[in-house]
């Protein structure tokens, strides 16, 4: 009993995303917990990692569903008893539901977010063998950085860059910020599987540029964020793969692309705190 005393009295709600009701077959994806009358006192975090998702829905938008994160969060910050379940079903998305609240012990909010997420919704420890690679890996390691930072629901996500370029374009950059007249945009490009994500980004890069100042008034710093090299093997070992590798750095610097590597994010992050008054 005594463990128990100094524990909180909070209750928490899954979030599941289920692609056809009739057959009601879903995948739980997210967790709030909250402690009643408490407005400061919300926790809301998603899954990273949509393998499963995806398995059981291959034309999942999983971008829509990584949105709904940063918005139930400002939602519950701003109304603890307002209309959630309203907002997931006008706004957000009809095949993501959320179970009734049950009461739960919460040692801290984050210490019970993180047990609840393994609880409920991270993937069994045999499922988590496969590793993320490539731009996923890379994509994960940004944003964590960026969490880390508390900047990361401050900053735009999926940026679409038919805004600024022309309509049609399918590209969309990962996540962004404006700071003191410039907009500074971050890009995970995976070199390992070849220079094809480079060369994208570098022939969008102008048009690009020139967009954001038409519309935004502002100067653009883009930058992508790729591998160290020895991480996927491009050493003097493996003079091919380290030209390709070379190659795909130099393409887009020539395009006036800053390149970096995930070994930097976390110095982006802190100049991201910094410009963006966190803290």
């Amino acid at each position: 009993m005594a463990a128990t005393s100094h524990r909180r009295n909070c209750q928490f709600q899954l979030l599941r995303y289920v692609p056809n009701a009739v057959r009601n077959e879903f995948v739980h994806i997210g967790v709030i917990l909250r402690e009643p009358g408490n407005a400061e006192s919300v926790e809301v975090r998603f899954t990273r990692d949509w393998r499963r998702v995806r398995c059981l829905d291959p034309e999942v938008d999983t971008t829509l569903l990584e949105g709904m994160e940063s918005e139930l969060r400002r939602v519950l910050k701003d109304d603890p008893d307002g209309k959630v379940k309203k907002i997931l079903e006008e706004s957000l998305s009809l095949n993501v539901q959320m179970t009734e609240p049950k009461a739960y012990l919460a040692e801290s909010l984050p210490a019970g977010i993180e047990e609840l997420m393994r609880l409920y919704v991270e993937p069994p420890p045999r499922e988590r063998v496969s590793k993320l690679r490539g731009r996923s890996a890379i994509q994960a390691q940004m944003r964590g950085e960026f969490e880390r930072a508390g900047v990361w629901d401050l900053m735009r996500k999926q940026i679409r860059a038919a805004e600024y370029t022309r309509p049609g374009d399918p590209l969309r950059i990962d996540a962004g910020y404006r700071s003191n007249g410039i907009i500074r945009m971050f890009h995970a490009v995976s070199l390992e599987p070849g220079v094809e994500m480079a060369k994208v980004l570098a022939f969008s890069a102008s048009a690009l540029r020139v967009g954001v100042e038409r519309v935004e008034k502002a100067g653009l710093e883009l930058t992508a964020i790729i591998e160290p090299a020895g991480k996927i093997g491009a050493t003097e070992d493996e003079p091919e793969k380290l030209e390709l590798y070379r190659f795909g750095v130099e393409t887009m610097e020539e395009h006036q692309i800053r390149v970096l590597t995930t070994s930097d994010l976390s110095r982006i992050a802190e100049t991201a705190r910094r410009e963006l008054r966190v803290g």
